[in-house]
């Protein structure tokens, strides 16, 4: 799976590791989430992510 960075912040959406906080399980790939979900550091959309190698 895919690793996705935000693009304003930096912030690295890693599906191995979901985003507890925020209740994503490990596990869920990026395309997976919700249309609304939000970057957690700068609270940017899902729109502005791109992936990672």
């Amino acid at each position: 799976m895919k690793k996705y960075k935000c693009t304003v912040c930096g912030w690295v959406y890693d599906p191995a590791v979901g985003d507890p906080d925020n209740g994503i399980a490990a596990g869920t790939p990026f395309e997976d989430l919700s249309d609304d979900y939000l970057c957690p550091l700068c609270g940017e959309g899902k729109e502005v992510f791109e992936p990672i190698d």
